[in-house]
């Protein structure tokens, strides 16, 4: 489960946070993403999903929406949310 959509606090920004806190296995995470047709950077402590907007996930859940225009970053929250619940569920 993941906290609300809050603004980062450069205003640049969307952050979702984990809550409770978990650590993500980025290699599911990245595979995950991949299946659905998102381009994938691995920086090996986060990934940076080519998506609109740009979203960095760490490996603590946290997931960075690089956007300062709200709506869309609730739009791909509402579409990476689902990918990462997936790959973390697949991790039990």
């Amino acid at each position: 489960m993941y906290r609300t959509l809050r603004l980062c606090s450069n205003g640049g920004g969307f952050e979702a946070i984990p809550d409770p806190p978990r650590r993500l296995d980025l290699a599911r995470v990245r595979s995950a993403l991949e299946t659905e047709g998102i381009r994938v950077v691995d920086a090996r402590v986060m990934l940076i999903a080519g998506a609109d907007p740009e979203v960095t996930i760490s490996q603590n859940g946290r997931l960075l929406f690089k956007t300062s225009d709200s709506a869309a970053a609730d739009r791909a929250f509402a579409r990476f949310l689902p990918v990462v619940e997936s790959a973390t569920r697949s991790e039990h």
